[in-house]
């Protein structure tokens, strides 16, 4: 068993060096012959890094760089990559390519800055394409003769993937057939023409087993593919960075795409108006790209109804209209860049899960998103100018109910406005719930304000405010009839020494001792009394103000009969006006009886005060005080007055 296996493992080591030593010998043989060496292909300081060291490689040491030579990039058992190909070394590359018929190890080949002649290209391509290369890329390229005919012979082909990328054509007058159809028919899964300013593609002459077709960055319009039946099995379609502008057309070019899945038509000039046609996608379609495109509002009729994932991002989308195609498979929208001013509502997604609207218009994001939207897992909404505001309150609380939902919680959402507070973040803009509550917030105000009425009309009830607004009325009231009256008089002439206000139940106090006391005595003093001097006709309110304006003095006698009268009330304020008004010293106070400070009612805080401020006379119980209680009463209302001189002279 031992020696089986030992048997085993030499035959196995004498395999592997034959297969080196004869691809060494093949190698040798045509490179030595057709490469150049790579220290002299470029400057001796290295600058070109991407070189790599050959195994595999003989090279000649002292042979000059001419235009003859191209440049090896890359040379491996399965890749080779060359550089600098021109009309004078295209013959020694179409000799090496020969060398790789199928069944050789070479998979990968690469030539970049191909400047050839058309037929020569079109050489390098029949041979590449029956030798072993699968995968052919072949970039910078020009072409610098006229385009003639070729007959290209699609049949034995390994080639599983071919690239052409920057294809300069110089030649401008060609027939589409030379060009064109050679690419059109080839029979290979996946094909890339980009970054070519094509204008056109023919369709397939028969069935194409085309999978993959990329022609990003050329010149291709709203003819490319239309009423082609041979593409049935393309799966991608890259129509990146052309020139397309009807969407309309563009889904009757997929309509015979029965196997279609992805389609990119980013960065071209489509619009969509509301044509009365209909659209017609393939109904594979699962992931289309319209982004940066003009398209507005009317896109949404004219989308795929299969559609799982569709970006329209930096377009001119304002709103998601509710009538719309409903698209019950998508899953993922990018509507990124738009002018939406809300997030859109679900009503014609049912199975939508990602949805992207980030810089868009949007100020305050609807918060019952989530609720019209049950199955979407994660919401981009940031970077927009939100304004921090009542209404914002409620979207910020769905970062803790979504439970993560929001992509970019929260440095990409800050408030925009109001200024004052742009920057901030809004998981730390906060307002309280009685400024953001309407409901709460008139409550609040009407609870206050009935407060603010009851504690007003307390007060009123309690300082008596409605009787002296009625009484400043009537008092003003008065002086305009006087002055309306007397309109050249300069004022009241004093004809009184005193005004006497009283109780009617102190009259006989007043009658008995005041009266007879001040008038039947020495300097002949003039009262002024209710009972005689009112004048008839006129109203109380208003004798009373003409007899306090015509008096030198006003005598109040006091007593716990005069807080109770209502009358001496009105007395009291209107000589306290005429104390404030004129700024005179005209009241006289006679403590008649002691009035204790609960009997004096709330409305008499006047009163309380002159009492507090004023000194006052008290009428003394003993008989043998009375004489010095006259006299100084006397002194208090002296004062000459020329009709109460008159009197006494009478």
């Amino acid at each position: 068993m031992t020696q089986n296996m030992s048997f085993l493992r030499n035959f196995f080591l004498y395999k592997c060096l034959f297969a080196l030593t004869f691809w060494n010998h093949v190698s040798l043989s045509v490179e030595d012959e057709l490469f150049t060496s790579v220290s002299n292909s470029f400057p001796e300081d290295g600058s070109n890094q991407k070189i790599k060291s050959l195994p595999l490689l003989y090279t000649k040491s002292n042979q000059s760089k001419d235009d003859s030579n191209w440049v090896v990039i890359q040379n491996t058992t399965e890749s080779l990559s060359l550089s600098e190909i021109t009309n004078k070394n295209v013959n020694k590359l179409l000799a090496l390519l020969s060398n790789f018929r199928q069944g050789s190890r070479l998979q990968n080949l690469t030539l970049t800055n191909v400047s050839v002649d058309w037929n020569a290209l079109m050489e390098i391509l029949q041979t590449v394409w029956h030798s072993s290369v699968e995968y052919f890329n072949i970039s910078n390229v020009t072409q610098e003769s006229d385009i003639k005919r070729y007959d290209f012979n699609y049949s034995g082909t390994s080639m599983k993937a071919l690239t052409l990328k920057k294809i300069k054509l110089t030649d401008l007058y060609f027939s589409q057939n030379d060009v064109y159809r050679i690419f059109a028919d080839m029979n290979i899964a996946d094909m890339t023409i980009a970054d070519s300013e094509m204008i056109h593609m023919l369709c397939p002459s028969s069935k194409s087993p085309f999978r993959y077709l990329n022609f990003l960055k050329n010149d291709l319009t709203d003819l490319l593919f239309q009423k082609c039946d041979n593409l049935h099995q393309l799966e991608t379609l890259i129509l990146h960075k052309n020139k397309f502008e009807s969407l309309l057309k563009v889904s009757f070019m997929t309509s015979r795409m029965s196997s279609l899945q992805y389609l990119d038509m980013s960065n071209n000039l489509l619009r969509h108006d509301g044509a009365a046609v209909r659209c017609q996608w393939s109904e594979s379609l699962s992931e289309l790209d319209l982004s940066s495109n003009q398209l507005a509002d009317a896109v949404f009729e004219c989308l795929p109804v299969n559609v799982r994932k569709l970006s329209l991002q930096n377009n001119q989308i304002s709103n998601v209209p509710r009538g719309m195609v409903e698209l019950k498979s998508l899953e993922e929208l990018n509507l990124a860049s738009n002018r939406l001013a809300d997030l859109p509502e679900c009503g014609g997604f049912a199975s939508l899960q990602f949805l992207n609207v980030e810089m868009n218009s949007i100020l305050t994001p609807s918060a019952d998103f989530f609720q019209s939207c049950p199955r979407v897992r994660e919401l981009q909404a940031g970077h927009n100018p939100f304004k921090c505001s009542c209404e914002l309150q409620a979207f910020i609380g769905l970062e803790r109910q979504s439970g993560g939902k929001l992509f970019g919680w929260p440095a990409a959402y800050v408030c925009e406005y109001p200024e004052d507070v742009r920057g901030t973040e809004l998981k730390d803009f906060h307002l309280s719930q009685l400024a953001c509550n309407t409901t709460l917030l008139l409550v609040t105000a009407l609870l206050l304000t009935l407060v603010l009425v009851a504690v007003v009309a307390f007060l009123c009830i309690y300082l008596d405010v409605p009787w002296y607004v009625r009484m400043t009325w009537q008092w003003t009231q008065t002086k305009r009839r006087a002055r309306h009256d007397s309109p050249g008089d300069q004022g009241p002439v004093l004809q009184f020494h005193a005004f006497i206000s009283y109780s009617e139940r102190d009259s006989l106090w007043v009658k008995n001792e005041l009266i007879p006391s001040l008038e039947k005595g020495e300097g002949c003093i003039q009262l002024c009394q209710h009972e005689r001097n009112f004048i008839p006709g006129k109203s109380i309110v208003e004798n009373i103000i003409n007899c306090i304006e015509k008096s030198y003095k006003s005598i109040f006698v006091l007593s716990p009969n005069f807080v109770q009268s209502e009358w001496c009330h009105y007395e009291l304020y209107f000589a306290h006006h005429k104390l404030f008004s004129e700024n005179s010293n005209s009241l006289i106070l006679i403590l008649l009886e002691p009035i204790p400070p609960y009997l004096i009612p709330a409305r008499y805080h006047k009163l309380k005060a002159l009492m507090a401020k004023r000194t006052y006379l008290e009428w003394p119980k003993e008989r043998s005080k009375r004489a010095l209680f006259w006299a100084n009463l006397r002194a208090a209302i002296s004062i000459n007055l020329p009709k109460a001189d008159e009197n006494c002279y009478e």
